[in-house]
């Protein structure tokens, strides 16, 4: 009991240091000038989000079933009834530390596809509205005692329904209802920060061990399964997508080597303790692939997703929840495991696999649509043209991440010449503004 106590507290440890991962892997991505807004954004969920879990999100997804759609708010309002270590510790507050993390970076998650431009108090009003109507909610659905996907029967592990898809979709909704960048797509907005991005990417990775391995809620051969699994899923999917980059560009990026590993989490995390390594191979191979082509559907549907939450998270949350009805086996966890199409099982598994993909998307799209007007009418939504071209760090925050002035002793920034340098044309731009100037 004391060893699963242990395990799950480290797990949720790691799950929360996901989100610091996450600015950076984000913060990398954008401009100099938004890098800042970037990183409090997600510290801002962490500190919001943390917040109204205590008071009544963890009730709202895990108390008394109500018609499948909601836990109670009321039965542990302020978690009344849990600060106790009477019984097993893993039912009470462990489970709430553990279970505040998914609540954090599933919102945190969202940010990336608004970043350059939504104003910090509109993203801290949607971020809580959004939580409060869509993730608590659909957590119950997934996971709660009684919520109708989890009776349905449908195979969710870690999260790829209420986290990837549920935050993919509505960065999606958000995304349509702000609107573009300013100069995108004819602008190149390149990433500042590759190494930001690479760190990031390798902190998501280490978090991500406490995310799928920690959901075993155990320290055992569960848990030992799910970490395998996303150790393989990952490495396939970064070599997917660096061959996808190399067939399609001529050369694989750093950028598309962090991209993967973050495509192969998300597409493992619903699948992780359901599939065999085969299985773990072709859902990450799939992911590393089909995300590295999707993140193209901006430029061609023409809706600006800054860091491809939509072509990461929701696809590669598609893919990992979707695959399950052709890949999942018995023979992995046979106490809860189902099989899919390849395995011998019929195509019920593959139809409730659809269907919670497909409603989640639904309701948490358009929730984002209904709540982004909203935060819009009461906030603007989104800074000034003439702020975000300034910048927003010093439009929203009053200050800068970097003192360049400073670093040259005082002396004035040199005049821009009238034809941009190599480095900074269109055609040398590194990373996904590259790979989609030819598409």
């Amino acid at each position: 009991m004391e060893g699963n106590t242990a395990w799950l507290l480290t797990s949720a440890a790691l799950v929360l240091l996901m989100t610091p991962g996450l600015a950076f892997f984000y913060g990398g991505m954008v401009r100099a000038k938004s890098v800042l807004n970037m990183l409090m954004m997600c510290f801002g969920a962490m500190g919001l989000i943390g917040v109204l879990w205590v008071v009544y999100g963890y009730s709202t997804a895990y108390g008394s079933d109500i018609a499948g759609l909601l836990g109670n708010p009321f039965d542990h309002l302020g978690l009344s009834g849990l600060m106790t270590v009477d019984g097993d510790p893993t039912e009470g507050t462990v489970d709430v530390a553990f279970q505040a993390m998914f609540a954090i970076i599933t919102t945190a998650l969202i940010a990336g596809a608004v970043a350059d431009r939504m104003k910090f108090g509109a993203w801290m009003l949607f971020a809580g509205l959004w939580a409060t109507l869509v993730y608590f909610p659909v957590a119950h659905w997934v996971w709660g005692d009684g919520g109708w996907i989890d009776e349905l029967g449908a195979l969710d592990f870690a999260g790829g329904t209420a986290v990837h898809i549920n935050a993919g979709a509505a960065a999606l909704g958000l995304v349509l209802v702000l609107g573009k960048r300013v100069g995108w797509p004819a602008e190149p907005m390149k990433p500042h920060n590759l190494p930001f991005v690479m760190l990031g990417a390798g902190l998501l990775w280490f978090g991500w061990f406490g995310f799928n391995a920690g959901s075993a809620y155990a320290a055992d051969g569960v848990a030992g399964i799910a970490f395998v699994n996303t150790v393989t899923a990952t490495c396939a999917a970064m070599l997917a997508w660096l061959l996808t980059e190399r067939l399609r560009h001529g050369r694989a990026t750093s950028l598309g080597a962090a991209s993967g590993v973050v495509a192969g989490l998300v597409a493992i995390t619903p699948a992780c303790a359901f599939v065999d390594t085969w299985g773990a191979l072709l859902i990450g191979a799939v992911a590393g692939a089909a995300c590295a082509l999707a993140v193209g559907l901006k430029y061609r549907l023409g809706f600006d997703d800054s860091l491809d939450v939509v072509g990461v998270h929701l696809v590669g949350g598609l893919v990992g929840t979707v695959l399950l009805g052709f890949v999942a086996t018995s023979s992995v966890v046979a106490e809860d495991g189902q099989d899919g199409l390849f395995y011998g099982g019929d195509v019920k598994l593959l139809g409730v696999q659809v269907l919670s993909a497909v409603v989640v998307m639904a309701y948490s799209g358009l929730l984002a649509v209904v709540l982004g007007l909203l935060v819009k009418a009461v906030t603007g939504g989104r800074v000034s043209p003439e702020q975000e071209i300034t910048g927003i760090d010093e439009a929203e925050h009053a200050e800068a991440a970097y003192d360049l002035a400073g670093a040259r002793g005082g002396r004035p920034t040199p005049a821009p010449t009238s034809t941009p340098a190599p480095s900074e044309t269109p055609e040398s731009a590194s990373g996904r503004e590259l790979e989609e100037s030819t598409t």
